[in-house]
């Protein structure tokens, strides 16, 4: 690798990784879970945890360091298939739109595709950017408890509606000219970071 390039992921021409950005503030199991879906369900080679430096749009008040959420997260992911990165503090990202132009260029002929779940659908018309997001790469949406109706009703879901791709299309998706996305349904799990950081803070111990 040329000195001076930020360190990626292995990625080569042809490849199709699913990238799944997030503070996983914790990694949980539901984090998990949604990789091991999007991996079957899209047939996809890798796939990528962006471990993010904050989200512009949450309180990064209890956000633990980078180094202590990318130790918790290749402890979660367990799978050779995943790779955990933090590769946007390093080219000084904020906004997963910049974040994927970047891998854009700099991966030519990947075909990425952004994995994201129902509850971050409902409000993706907040993102800088979404319309851009929608055409620069194919979107897959994991369904989650509580926010299935919300998400399908959301701007963005309306807005982008025409492009949407059956389920049972779902293995032809990484290979679909953008704009184009699916709703995947399928077991859901519960876990949410939030929740995770509430029973820590209740816990006897007080989450030490």
């Amino acid at each position: 690798m040329p000195s001076g390039l930020t360190r990626l992921p292995p990625a080569a021409p042809g490849m199709r990784i699913g990238l799944y950005g997030g503070s996983f503030n914790p990694a949980h199991a539901g984090h998990r879970h949604v990789s091991l879906m999007a991996l079957k369900r899209l047939r996809l080679d890798r796939l990528w945890w962006i471990v993010t430096p904050g989200n512009p749009l949450k309180d990064t008040g209890e956000l633990a360091s980078t180094e202590m959420r990318m130790a918790q997260a290749r402890e979660i992911a367990d799978d050779p298939r995943i790779d955990v990165t933090a590769f946007e503090g390093e080219i000084g990202a904020r906004y997963t739109v910049d974040t994927l132009a970047y891998l854009k260029r700099r991966c030519p002929g990947v075909h990425f595709v952004w994995v994201m779940g129902a509850d971050n659908l409902a409000g993706f018309h907040r993102w800088r950017g979404w319309r851009r997001i929608a055409r620069m790469m194919p979107m897959a949406i994991i369904d989650r408890p509580g926010w299935t109706l919300r998400a399908m009703n959301a701007r963005s879901a309306q807005a982008l509606s025409k492009w949407r791709i059956e389920e049972g299309r779902a293995t032809a998706l990484a290979g679909l000219k953008a704009p184009a996305w699916v709703f995947l349904h399928g077991p859901r799990s519960h876990l949410s970071s939030t929740m995770l950081r509430r029973m820590s803070r209740t816990s006897p111990s007080g989450g030490r």
